[in-house]
């Protein structure tokens, strides 16, 4: 079996072989006779023919090339005799020859030397990050890092920069400058078992991620809107920026009552949901993690739902964004001395758990929960008195307000209007007709 050899036949011995037996063959015919010489070629032109009408375009090498543009050089017949080729193409290889030639012998010999890549890519990275910054801070923090660079160099290097900046980097620096003094508010929509559509509004906070303020309606005005944020914002709050996008019903008697609220409205970009990403990430969380799972059956069965999961999202839910804390602040609890149980406390339904220590029997610990300041914002994201565990009952005019989480199994506090008493813990879980006991003796 024959094996051929991995080199290219242009480069090979056995191609140098056949380009010097072709010139002795051309030295051989000026010692034969004209009429020989004469019937060779017409031998050669007829087995050319045979080999142009079998392959129109065979594949030709370098050296093929350089073969063709000599000849053009010294013989004006070259034409008369070319068979495989065009002559323009030809031509077009002996112009590229000469751009080679002249390309090579223009080649750079020297010249001022190049700056580094690391200082070019610091330079971009300093434009990049500092829109503000021009030649003399960038080139004073590159002259602080130890390089050797001329300010001339790094304006040089600048011109070929577009210096635009990032409305995203600065929008993102905004927002967490000002986290403290920014709400948002914005509206969703759910659709309910019977295909009609819901309109959800709710106020969240930056600072802590607490949902001030929620309500559900069918069918949603600027009036409508106006009255859920004196109700949000019923006095002077320490807020100073709002966020929100550019829909129609915020038009000019919403901005209206937030200026005179004195907060300062701050509308997104068209087509921008990311500069409202808390308000933003607040929806896409209670659909994931509750409205994707449930069928809404009216108004009041959607408000109760999500009344469920704003208890949730404020007392149990962590955040990462918080430290893996919740909103409210969750306490860590410590481990209970002798046979401690982990057990799962039901939130939304069994969606989701809480999950704390149970007491062994007989064992009870006396605490005493720290009073809240009656001008800061309670559980339920609504202004006024301390944070109580009684339930409230639905009216027009609470029916957008949050109830306060109920409290937990294993647990109950036993409160007056003046004063905090005692806590007990129970011994074992309640009943749910102990508890319902308990609920109706607190109204």
């Amino acid at each position: 079996m024959e094996v051929r050899h991995p080199v290219t036949p242009c480069y090979n011995g056995e191609f140098v072989q056949q380009f010097i037996l072709s010139i002795l063959a051309v030295i051989r015919v000026f010692f034969r006779s004209r009429s020989d010489t004469a019937l060779e070629v017409l031998a050669l032109r007829q087995q050319v023919a045979v080999l142009k009408r079998k392959r129109s375009r065979p594949p030709l090498n370098f050296l093929d090339r350089l073969f063709w543009s000599t000849l053009r050089r010294f013989w004006p017949g070259w034409k008369n005799v070319l068979v495989i080729v065009k002559p323009e193409t030809v031509v077009g290889w002996h112009r590229a020859g000469f751009r080679f030639y002249w390309r090579w012998l223009s080649r750079p010999r020297g010249g001022r030397p190049k700056l580094p890549e690391e200082v070019r890519q610091l330079i971009r990275r300093m434009a990049k990050e500092n829109a503000g910054w021009g030649a003399p801070k960038i080139h004073g923090e590159i002259l602080k890092l130890g390089f050797v660079v001329s300010e001339r160099t790094v304006a040089r290097y600048l011109r070929r920069i577009r210096r635009r900046g990032d409305p995203a980097k600065r929008w993102l620096a905004f927002l967490q400058n000002h986290r403290e003094v920014i709400v948002a508010f914005d509206f969703f929509t759910v659709p309910t078992i019977t295909f009609k559509l819901l309109y959800c509004f709710f106020v969240i906070e930056h600072g802590r991620r607490k949902v001030l303020l929620f309500h559900v309606t069918g069918h949603p005005t600027a009036e409508w809107v106006v009255q859920q944020l004196r109700e949000a914002f019923p006095e002077a709050a320490p807020y100073k920026y709002v966020i929100l996008d550019n829909d129609s019903i915020f038009n000019g008697e919403v901005t209206a009552f937030l200026t005179s609220a004195g907060l300062e409205p701050k509308r997104t970009s068209i087509q921008a949901p990311w500069q409202n990403g808390t308000a933003e990430r607040w929806v896409g969380s209670a659909r994931r993690e509750m409205l994707d799972h449930v069928i809404p059956l009216n108004e009041a069965h959607l408000r109760r739902l999500i009344r469920e999961y704003v208890d949730y999202y404020h007392d149990d839910r962590l955040h990462d964004s918080l430290e893996n804390d919740s909103p409210s602040r969750r306490p860590v609890e410590a481990k209970p001395e002798g046979n401690g149980e982990v057990i799962a406390l039901d939130r939304v339904g069994g969606l989701h758990h809480r999950y704390t220590w149970r007491r062994a029997a007989g064992t009870a610990e006396r605490t005493t929960p720290p009073v809240a300041d009656p001008t800061a914002l309670n559980g339920t994201g609504v202004r006024g008195r301390a944070r109580s565990t009684a339930f409230t009952t639905d009216s027009a005019q609470h029916a957008g307000s949050l109830r306060p989480a109920i409290p937990s199994p294993d647990e109950t506090f036993r409160t007056n209007p003046t004063d905090f008493a005692v806590t007990e813990r129970c011994a074992s879980p309640p009943t749910s007709m102990w508890l319902r006991t308990t609920c109706e003796s607190r109204r």
